[in-house]
């Protein structure tokens, strides 16, 4: 079973990164009530650079909450958080924070069907330096990219209402392009 554990969205805010200020919407809260969807994402969410997040592909981000055990360890293991410190739901960036979906079993082009909307599979996240920013510590994008815990961005749909709580039907799309397999042979080109 796939389910929505938390909606979460954020505005972009100055962050203030290896001694520049950058602008940053990965700060995502967790919203209560049912949130609108649109075309370009959830209604009260930003992205602050939009030639890497967001956009019709990029309307929604969404990850495996089955990960956040491995993020709260490894920000541990480097001394910026300790071991009992429970990561919010939006620490990652994300907008839906799910359950019972893995990068393995997500296919580009697959659909998410919940009560409210429909949304599309289009591409993994590939973390950059804002994450290791969110995260506390300077190897995390890179932690990130060899365990393969990247998340899905999504596309709209059909547009609607998003809520916790709301079942989530995987339905399989052309299934030619894994997620996983296309977030590390990203990684390998670079």
């Amino acid at each position: 079973m796939i389910d929505v554990i938390s909606v979460n969205v954020g505005r972009a805010r100055p962050l203030a990164i290896d001694g520049r200020v950058v602008p940053s919407a990965i700060g995502k809260q967790p919203v209560d009530g049912p949130m609108a969807v649109r075309p370009l994402g959830l209604v009260g969410d930003e992205q602050a650079d939009l030639t890497v997040h967001g956009g019709l592909a990029k309307a929604v981000y969404a990850y495996p909450v089955e990960h956040y055990a491995f993020w709260q360890v490894v920000r541990a293991q480097a001394r910026v958080a300790a071991w009992d410190a429970v990561l919010p739901y939006g620490a990652m960036g994300e907008n839906l924070s799910l359950r019972g979906l893995l990068e393995g079993d997500m296919w580009i082009g697959d659909f998410l069907r919940l009560p409210g909307c429909t949304l599309a599979i289009s591409e993994p996240r590939q973390p950059c330096f804002k994450f290791n920013h969110a995260m506390g510590f300077a190897q995390a994008a890179k932690l990130m990219r060899q365990s393969g815990y990247c998340g899905a961005y999504l596309t709209v749909i059909e547009p609607g209402t998003v809520r916790a709580g709301d079942a989530v039907q995987l339905l399989p799309g052309p299934r030619e392009v894994n997620l996983r397999e296309l977030f590390a042979a990203r990684r390998r080109d670079r």
